[in-house]
């Protein structure tokens, strides 16, 4: 490949993990906190995210962004609202609070002025055997008697449980109700916001960091939210894999050539054998390492063998991805 990159940027900003202690979180991560909470989440790429290699090295990803604005998010790119999208890791050996998300509208309206909302995907990397969730609320559930479950404590009888394969695909919009069970090992992709009301936590003790919202979630919940599954079955874990206004997820294979197309891109490696190619420059792999692909690469290549995971900003109006309701 002879495609000249950005003078002023790499081709590839590969990124360090952040690691977030949870008390649902396992030991596929990381060893857990000096408290000795686990760990269930690393936080991939953010805005927030230190540059781990290069010339840039050490410095975040804001810090890029706002001095190469248009090489980095490309020229559709707003640095003044921040770096758009989070990517992580979750690691669950015990269930996630049952929650929700608000979508942009209603985040600026109940969050402040130039909040985002938080529509998100998950695609499962392992799953244990019994390994369950939770998405959405049994078909026919009137918006009052969503309102009257979450307010008096009966939510889990309303909710729709699943059980997920390694190498599915779950599209979750603002509005779902959901929460991740025990035995799950996913990638998820979401909008740069930590906007989360919480409707039910399983009896843990209650503390300042894990209030419940019950009115917020009343007003947030859609009953129509089932969220949309796309199976490893149907996909293989390539193509494209979610497609919505907030974002696009695609499966890839090694060998095949890539183009940011005027966007940034994040590739989130599954194996420890591939290899970023662009021009004279090169990046080795390791498993579950996130690099961040400027939009001013233009033309790349994924080497080797393996997959990998790739995260844009989505290009138009919000549309079904034409998937289906989860199935158990």
């Amino acid at each position: 490949m002879t495609h000249p990159t950005n003078a002023d940027l790499p081709a590839f900003l590969p990124l360090t993990p952040r690691y977030q202690a949870r008390v649902w979180g396992g030991d596929r991560l990381a060893p857990p906190a000096p408290d000795g909470t686990p760990i269930g989440e690393a936080w991939m790429a953010d805005g927030q995210s230190v540059v781990s290699g290069g010339p840039l090295a050490g410095q975040t990803v804001t810090a890029v962004m706002q001095a190469h604005p248009a090489a980095l998010l490309g020229a559709g790119g707003d640095p003044q609202s921040g770096f758009p999208l989070l990517i992580k890791l979750l690691d669950c050996r015990d269930w996630l609070s049952v929650q929700v998300h608000p979508n942009d509208a209603q985040a600026r309206e109940m969050v402040g002025p130039g909040e985002r909302g938080k529509t998100e995907a998950w695609h499962f990397l392992h799953v244990e055997p019994g390994g369950e969730l939770l998405a959405g609320v049994q078909p026919g559930t009137t918006p009052q008697a969503l309102a009257d479950a979450i307010r008096g404590g009966g939510i889990l009888d309303l909710s729709q449980r699943h059980r997920p394969q390694e190498g599915d695909t779950l599209f979750i919009p603002a509005g779902t109700l959901h929460a991740l069970g025990p035995g799950l090992l996913l990638y998820e992709v979401q909008q740069a916001s930590d906007t989360t009301y919480r409707v039910f936590d399983w009896d843990r003790p209650a503390s300042a960091g894990r209030a419940l919202h019950l009115e917020e979630s009343v007003a947030v919940t859609d009953p129509a939210r089932q969220g949309e599954l796309r199976t490893a079955a149907q996909t293989g874990g390539l193509g494209e894999l979610v497609r919505c206004e907030q974002f696009t997820l695609t499966g890839v294979s090694g060998g095949i050539e890539q183009n940011t197309a005027g966007r940034f891109a994040l590739v989130t490696a599954l194996s420890d054998t591939l290899t970023l190619l662009a021009g004279n420059q090169s990046l080795p792999l390791h498993t579950h390492q996130t690099v961040l692909i400027p939009a001013a690469t233009g033309p790349y290549r994924i080497d080797g063998h393996g997959r990998a995971l790739v995260a844009q900003v989505g290009v138009g109006p919000a549309e079904s991805s034409g998937n289906d309701s989860p199935q158990d």
